[in-house]
């Protein structure tokens, strides 16, 4: 078992991970990840959009029953929910957690007037992804992403290991250095299913309130929340 990782030493590991191979560090990072915290200490929070089925795939090469959890806002688009069933089928041994909010949609509409997703997004998030994380982060002292350096200039400085201070976690993106065509190329070698949307010109799946088709040469990031300045949903940034 290797060390637990401090947030005195996590610059220095991220900075270890060989990116010369097949999955530019990915699995390297992976097997680190689980072989240094216990099943109860980490848990990959998944979108299942392109990059989460990547890393499900090489997550069940190293351990097939790994925990997941998934953000159930309850504003999925229905091919969402349907290639988690695919995952579910060709994965069966992986713990797959829908985690839900507190409120309920009507709930929150009650305490803060309907379509909170128009009026206040930010607080939508809040409700809806970053508290029910907050609640599946309880004792885990790392997370999983899919994060990608190219998806957004927000993106860029992103590295294999993280300092988390909204979870005050570490946040591990064993993806970082893959581009689009290497996730696809992986998805289409392994035939592994994959949300329909993508290939409707939704490069990033998110709830289908906010969620837009994004034309070529706009960044992956670009059909969520158009017209607002918007970008992250609250679950990476620090604020």
């Amino acid at each position: 078992m290797n060390q637990p990782l401090s947030y005195k030493n996590w610059k220095d590991i991220s900075a270890t991970f060989a990116i010369d191979q097949s999955t530019k560090g990915a699995k390297q990072v992976l097997e680190w990840a689980y072989g240094t915290y216990d099943e109860e200490e980490i848990v990959y929070a998944s979108s299942f959009g392109a990059e989460a089925i990547v890393l499900i795939d090489l997550i069940a090469q190293i351990k097939s029953d790994a925990r997941i959890v998934f953000l159930d806002t309850d504003l999925h688009f229905p091919e969402t929910y349907q290639v988690i069933e695919e995952i579910k089928s060709r994965f069966p041994t992986l713990q797959i957690e829908m985690k839900k909010p507190k409120l309920t949609l009507d709930e929150q509409a009650t305490q803060y007037g309907s379509a909170l997703w128009k009026s206040d997004p930010n607080q939508c998030c809040q409700l809806r992804k970053v508290l029910p994380l907050q609640e599946a982060m309880q004792e885990k002292k790392a997370w999983i992403s899919g994060l990608r350096r190219e998806q957004s200039p927000e993106r860029k400085q992103t590295n294999f290991l993280n300092r988390d201070e909204k979870f005050t976690n570490i946040k591990i993106c064993p993806l970082i250095h893959w581009r689009i065509d290497d996730v696809w190329d992986y998805i289409k070698e392994k035939q592994l299913p994959y949300n329909s949307l993508h290939d409707a010109n939704y490069p990033s799946i998110g709830c289908f309130p906010c969620t837009q088709p994004a034309s070529g040469g706009d960044d992956s990031r670009a059909g969520r929340w158009q017209g607002l300045t918007k970008t992250e949903c609250g679950l990476h940034t620090n604020s």
